[in-house]
């Protein structure tokens, strides 16, 4: 299964990359900008995609609503240091329904891929 990565650091994309390995899952793409990451996303048509939320341009919460509009099936995982209640709210009502905070674990990143695959 493939994975689009956007977020502007690229550890970020190493990291879930090295998480993945071995596994059914693999980073096939990265943008450090929603507006690129909706542009991958159109082009490689990922199973997955993860996102930040604090990124230059628009921000990750609003990438994933433009993608929504493009694919509303979209799996969408948003890792963020932000996890305070007020972005727990906002992730939700962008149709979003999986927010990781950073830096990730790597077994609950394949969970949360895992639950995701089954909806």
């Amino acid at each position: 299964k493939k994975i689009l990565v956007i977020d502007d650091s690229p550890f970020v994309f190493h990291q879930v990359a090295d998480i993945v390995e071995g596994s059914d899952y693999e980073v096939v793409g990265s943008a450090k900008t929603g507006e690129l990451g909706i542009e991958l996303y159109k082009e490689l048509k990922p199973d997955f995609v993860i996102l930040d939320i604090v990124m230059p341009g628009i921000n990750g919460i609003e990438t994933g609503k433009r993608l929504l509009e493009i694919n509303p099936e979209a799996k969408i995982i948003i890792l963020s240091s932000l996890c305070d209640a007020g972005t727990v709210e906002e992730v939700k009502e962008a149709g979003i329904r999986y927010l990781l905070p950073k830096p990730v674990q790597g077994d609950i990143l394949l969970v949360t891929l895992k639950m995701l695959e089954r909806r």
